[in-house]
């Protein structure tokens, strides 16, 4: 159903069970696949692509302009996967030219009220960003993080899979898989046992094994590199350990350290 009072360009390709609601807007060249629900008052434009089953509440604004003095009108997109859930006042922008032209988001996932998704951002699956988050541009959260309310993440940081930020965490630095981490700017504090048990499936055994690389990179005193050596030898017997690898081989930020050089 769409409200008579919704503006839809002709160009736009909307499915035909899709709800919008009054007074949203669908500009030119935006596509929004079967079974999305829009609220009342959204704004969705630009090269935008949304998949299936994705609930947009009143206020988003989806598919601006970046916010980048360099962006000079240049055709760059948006792609929303399928099932997320964008709430009240988010904003999420499109690519520059300057990365991919693209900004893209998975599937499953929730952005809570006025969150913000920067130009070039990558978002896996599953992530959660709690009220107030706010991405700077080219950010990468891997799947299944989570970041607490507020927390704040400094362009071209990454965030591994399965990490946890406290409330009002600063990110100035890449965060490696499994990892829970708050203050300003963040540190590390542990890996996200409960998450990972309560909610994605681990056993105790992956939890010791994940355990015994945080050791290594943040309790035994080992310089980065040691530090790197050391997991990357556990890796060749223990697969949970080899994202952490891979990340801190990708890291172009290096790593939150606590108090330690890095």
């Amino acid at each position: 159903m769409i409200h008579p009072s919704a503006v839809i360009d002709a160009s736009a390709k909307i499915a035909e069970d899709v709800d919008i609601g009054a007074f949203s807007v669908i500009g030119a060249n935006v596509t929004i696949g079967k079974g999305c629900k829009i609220k009342s008052h959204v704004i969705i434009e630009g090269e935008t692509d949304i998949g299936e089953d994705n609930q947009i509440y009143s206020y988003a604004a989806i598919g601006g302009d970046p916010q980048d003095l360099k962006y000079k009108g240049e055709i760059t997109r948006l792609e929303i996967g399928n099932r997320n859930r964008i709430r009240e006042y988010a904003t999420i922008h499109r690519g520059t030219v300057d990365d991919h032209s693209l900004t893209k988001i998975g599937n499953d996932n929730l952005l809570m009220a006025y969150t913000h998704v920067a130009h070039d951002c990558q978002l896996g699956d599953h992530v959660i960003m709690a009220n107030g988050v706010s991405l700077a541009g080219h950010v990468h959260l891997d799947d299944w993080a989570i970041l607490g309310g507020f927390s704040m993440v400094h362009q071209f940081c990454k965030i591994g899979a399965h990490c946890f930020t406290g409330i009002s965490t600063l990110i100035t630095k890449d965060i490696p898989p499994y990892i829970i981490a708050n203050g300003n700017p963040a540190s590390p504090r542990g890996i996200n046992k409960g998450g990972l048990m309560r909610r994605e499936g681990f056993n105790k055994e992956n939890v010791r094994t994940i355990q015994e690389a945080f050791k290594i990179l943040y309790l035994r005193e080992h310089s980065l590199q040691s530090a790197k050596q050391q997991i990357k030898k556990l890796a060749e017997t223990e697969p949970l350990i080899v994202p952490i690898v891979t990340f801190l081989e990708q890291s172009t930020r290096s790593i939150i350290r606590g108090n330690k050089s890095s």
